[in-house]
């Protein structure tokens, strides 16, 4: 039976689904995959049922959500380990047999990454996502070298563009937030999990191809960044205690203020300053992690580990 369950939210990207599967087909060991269609225009239900009939489909009758489908996909699993695949990603041969290698090393390992390249096939687009005290998360080494990041290493948290996850810890510390809708869930996931004295890690052998942006239509659009901006104002809030929030608020609104400068420049600050004024207004749609004296090394762990992100982000 198939220790690993491969899911894949889909929203009218059918043009984009032969490439992915196909590629699943070809990967030298077994899973299950589930397909969950976001309310889909397109045709793509249609085109999975007919071609890949071997594959689980969830259909929503609406777009309900990258972090909705997400969590229909795992709660319709039963392996002990889920991976979390974009439709716009082809991955080579190997890339699912190293990743379960990968997260089989440590029973502590919630997540493991795998090395996103972009669609020329000679950049990398993702080595791991990193998260600093300024509210930002980075995508390790893109732009660099495909040759670059060729050594496995700890990550703050994993794109769950291609990523493989331990799914008894879903149960353990909830699945994705769906307040999110999309963007920013999978550093949430991951922060979660560390909280509970999990990691994750990135694993260089596990090599995908991403198209990029194919869903939400290109790099930078008004939806994406406004969205973005306001779970950038849920993570910190969300995840650090009181004490922690308020001693990095200055870094993080230190943070917003260069992004907005950024954004403004690109013709879309005034989208972005109305996604960090929805974050504010709505807080209450995200609750709070309870906050354990158990968990006090785990958290002043995380401090450190934001310092040191930030510190590098600012002189790499």
């Amino acid at each position: 039976m198939p220790d690993l369950t491969v899911i894949i939210p889909n929203f009218n990207g059918k043009h984009l689904l032969k490439q992915c599967f196909e590629s699943l087909k070809i990967q030298n060991c077994s899973m299950d995959v589930i397909v969950v269609d976001n309310g889909s225009t397109d045709g793509s239900a249609d085109y999975i049922n007919l071609n890949y009939p071997e594959f689980k489909l969830v259909e929503n009758r609406e777009n309900l959500g990258f972090s909705k489908a997400v969590n229909q996909g795992i709660a319709a699993s039963n392996t002990d380990f889920v991976m979390l695949l974009n439709n716009d990603v082809v991955l080579e041969r190997c890339a699912i047999k190293n990743l379960l290698t990968c997260i089989k090393k440590d029973s502590e390992i919630f997540a493991a990454a795998s090395k996103m390249l972009n669609s020329d096939e000679l950049t990398i687009d993702d080595a791991g996502d990193e998260y600093t005290l300024l509210g930002w998360t980075k995508k390790v080494g893109n732009g660099k070298p495909e040759t670059a990041y060729s050594k496995d290493r700890e990550i703050f948290s994993a794109c769950a563009g291609a990523a493989i996850y331990r799914r008894k810890v879903f149960d353990e510390i909830g699945y994705l937030d769906e307040s999110f809708f999309a963007y920013m869930e999978d550093v949430d996931i991951s922060y979660r999990a560390r909280i509970h004295g999990y990691k994750c890690v990135y694993c260089s052998k596990a090599v995908v191809y991403h198209l990029g942006s194919a869903t939400s239509g290109s790099k930078y659009n008004s939806f994406k960044i406004k969205l973005a901006a306001r779970n950038n104002v849920y993570v910190p809030y969300k995840n650090m205690p009181w004490p922690q929030l308020l001693l990095n608020l200055i870094f993080l609104v230190i943070g917003y203020f260069i992004k907005y400068l950024f954004f403004l420049r690109k013709g879309y600050g005034n989208d972005y300053l109305n996604g960090l004024k929805e974050g504010l207004h709505s807080l209450d749609r995200v609750g709070k992690v309870e906050y354990k004296w158990d968990r006090l090394t785990n958290y002043l762990y995380i401090e450190w580990y934001l310092i040191k992100n930030t510190l590098h982000s600012i002189w790499s």
